[in-house]
């Protein structure tokens, strides 16, 4: 949309107000190669010990290489991320200003009424609350005090709007659409006030669909995105990688998110979020990718993971992987990994086995 577009026109009043300051302007993020996600301390496909979720995040301190920051949000085990990270930042005698939360907003915490939750049902474990999904102006403040008040003490410095792709996938029609995105630019300017006020220090942006987030930075001022599912070595469209070099011009900084698509690129059972088996012919074809890509590390005496962190790490813009894991002996090795380079040959030996565009350049 254009810098004229109606909708964002309360928007740029929260950005321009002169209470906001320089906090307005965009804001250049110090983190390390790799962040911590937390879905797992959310219960994403099991349900953890709370001293396993300890272990995690002591081992995120102890390896890190930079500060540690942790990436959570209200949908993540609706809240049950944000409570676990915060009770066990405690546990650990983590300083508030010794930790870098992100927190993405647009889901709260709500009464579970129904056998289990009904956001992204089979995939979280063992949850006693359900999460819908608020994305307005004061949905957003909703968000943002009850992620608080489920960390227990500790406040997000990056704050975004998460699943934006998913709210307006609700419109029925043109009208609708419009009414949608409204909500999710309102919501934009409860961040913006909240940046303005020095309660957060960054504003980002947080989705699957990453033309959506192209879209919201065409109207909103970003300090940075997230891209999940989007951007990995098995999927890497050209108009993505576009959209990222100008992004990286902009100064915008990249998070990428989810670059084992669910785990499946590393040997687990679900793809994007969904359990997926060998049944049809666009499933036979995904498994037979990944038998070749392991057949591929394992000759380059690689690990797949090691191979799905380079790549996403050196595509357009990135500054940093958001990792998560439900194994506290990985942390390190997720760690490692970005600082573990690849083999050129592998790369080539990639493009010869049709695993890897033959003009991709990036690397």
């Amino acid at each position: 949309m254009s810098a004229t577009n109606p909708l964002k026109k309360e928007y740029d009043s929260a950005q321009a107000t002169p209470a906001a300051g320089d906090r307005s302007q965009k804001v250049s993020i110090n983190i390390p190669p790799v962040i911590f996600g937390t879905s797992g301390l959310g219960n994403l496909y099991e349900a953890l010990d709370d001293d396993v979720k300890l272990a995690i995040v002591k081992e995120c301190f102890v390896h890190s290489k930079g500060p540690a920051v942790f990436d959570s949000a209200g949908k993540y085990g609706a809240g049950l991320a944000l409570e676990s990270l915060g009770k066990c930042l405690r546990e650990l005698n983590i300083k508030p200003e010794d930790v870098i939360i992100s927190n993405k907003l647009g889901w709260v915490r709500t009464e579970l009424k129904t056998p289990e939750p009904t956001f992204e049902p089979g995939v979280w474990k063992d949850l006693k609350y359900d999460a819908v999904q608020h994305i307005s102006y004061d949905g957003i403040l909703e968000c943002f005090e009850q992620g608080n008040e489920l960390l227990g003490g500790y406040v997000p410095q990056l704050v975004s709007v998460h699943d934006p792709d998913e709210y307006m996938a609700q419109a029925k029609d043109e009208a609708e659409a419009g009414k949608l995105y409204q909500d999710i630019l309102d919501g934009y300017r409860a961040l913006a006030n909240l940046k303005a006020q020095g309660k957060v220090q960054a504003i980002g942006v947080g989705a699957k669909s990453w033309p959506i987030i192209k879209r919201i930075a065409s109207d909103v001022q970003l300090d940075w995105v997230m891209i999940a599912n989007s951007m990995t070595i098995k999927e890497h469209p050209q108009d993505l990688l576009d959209f990222m070099q100008e992004l990286k011009q902009q100064g915008v900084q990249i998070i990428n998110s989810a670059v084992y698509h669910g785990g499946f690129l590393i040997g687990g059972e679900y793809y994007d979020y969904k359990h997926v088996s060998p049944d049809s012919e666009e499933n036979k074809a995904l498994f037979k990718w990944r038998d070749d890509f392991f057949a591929l590390c394992k000759q380059y005496d690689i690990t797949p993971a090691q191979a799905c962190v380079q790549f996403a790490l050196h595509t357009p813009g990135v500054v940093s992987l958001a990792l998560s894991t439900t194994n506290p002996k990985r942390v390190k090795q997720n760690i490692e990994n970005a600082y573990n380079a690849v083999p050129a040959g592998f790369w080539q030996a990639m493009k010869e086995k049709g695993l890897l565009e033959q003009e991709y350049s990036y690397l």
